[in-house]
C-alpha cells in the first residue's frame, strides 16, 4: 500500500470513528490551559483535571500567578508528576507573560517557546488548540501509534522527525483534530502495553498488527 493510501484509509476511519476529537483537558481561557499542558507532562489529563480548579481558583491569571511563589503554587499541585520543577516554571511562565507579552499567552511557536516549562510539543498543543493553527504536538501516544500503524517509518527516532513527516501527509486543515485522533488513539485502544487490536479498525493496514500475525 503506498502512503498516500494508508493516509487516507486511517483518516476516512478517525474521521468515522471519531468526529469529534478534542483535548481532555478541562480550560476556559489560553492561559488556563497552557496551565494544563505544562502540568500535564508525564502526568494523565485525569489527575490535571483534578489539580487545576483549585489552583486556578486561587491564580485565574497570568499576573496572579506571577507574584506566586513556587512553595505556594507547589501546595496545589503536589499530586501530579515532578511539582517542585513544574511549580517553578508555572511561576516563571506566568512572569514572562507579563513582562513580555501583557499578560497574554501568545500565538506564535517562537514566543510560546520562550517561556519557562514551554517545549515545542507544548507550544504546538497551544497553537492549534488556542488559535486553530495547523500545529502537530507529538506526544508519547502520537509517536507510538504513528509508528505502529506505518504513518511514519523507523528512521523518525524523534518526536520532530515524526511531526515532520505526519505535516507532510495530513491535510492542513485537520492536522488539528488528527493530533486528537492519533493521540485518544493512543490512549484507549493503541495501548502502549496491551494494544487492544481487536477493538481497532486498522488492523487491514496497520504495520504492526500485521507484523504480529505473520509472527503468529
Amino acid at each position: 500500500m503506498k502512503k498516500s493510501e494508508l493516509y487516507k484509509y486511517a483518516i476516512e476511519y478517525f474521521e468515522q470513528a471519531m468526529p469529534v476529537a478534542e483535548t481532555e483537558l478541562n480550560f476556559n481561557t489560553p492561559f488556563e490551559l497552557l496551565v494544563a499542558v505544562i502540568l500535564s507532562a508525564q502526568c494523565t489529563d485525569k489527575r490535571v483535571n483534578m489539580v487545576t480548579p483549585d489552583l486556578l481558583c486561587r491564580y485565574p491569571d497570568a499576573w496572579e500567578m506571577s507574584q506566586a511563589h513556587p512553595d505556594e503554587v507547589y501546595n496545589y499541585i503536589k499530586s501530579v508528576s515532578y511539582p517542585n520543577n513544574k511549580a517553578k516554571h508555572l511561576v516563571g511562565m506566568a512572569q514572562k507573560l507579563c513582562e513580555n507579552f501583557g499578560g497574554e499567552v501568545p500565538d506564535t511557536l517562537e514566543e510560546l517557546v520562550t517561556l519557562p516549562g514551554v517545549g515545542r510539543k507544548t507550544a504546538n498543543v497551544i497553537q492549534s488548540v488556542v488559535w486553530g493553527k495547523s500545529a502537530m504536538a507529538v506526544d508519547t501516544h502520537v509517536f507510538r501509534v504513528s509508528h505502529r500503524i506505518g504513518l511514519v517509518p523507523k528512521r523518525c527516532t524523534t518526536p520532530y522527525s515524526v511531526e515532520m513527516e505526519l505535516m507532510k501527509h495530513i491535510p492542513t486543515e485537520i492536522v488539528p483534530k488528527a493530533h486528537h485522533w492519533l493521540i485518544l488513539h493512543g490512549r484507549y485502544v493503541c495501548k502502549a502495553r496491551q494494544p487492544e487490536c481487536n477493538n481497532c479498525g486498522l488492523t487491514e493496514v496497520c504495520k504492526h498488527y500485521i507484523g504480529k500475525q505473520k509472527k503468529m
